[in-house]
């Protein structure tokens, strides 16, 4: 599996957990919160996938 894969695969993980994340505490699936969880997540899973592909 290519680095460029990998990299994607972490990116859509993260930022799903990310966002579903956001809804355990409280903010609605379509909101600001969800959506800073959802960055935060999705930036986490890039440099995870990134340090692991390395």
């Amino acid at each position: 599996m290519s680095r460029k894969t990998v990299v994607m695969m972490g990116m859509i993980i993260g930022s799903c957990a990310g966002g579903y994340a956001a809804t355990l505490f409280g903010a609605d699936a379509i909101s600001f919160g969800s959506l800073l969880g959802s960055t935060a997540g999705g930036i986490l899973g890039i440099w995870a996938a990134f340090r692991l592909s390395s």
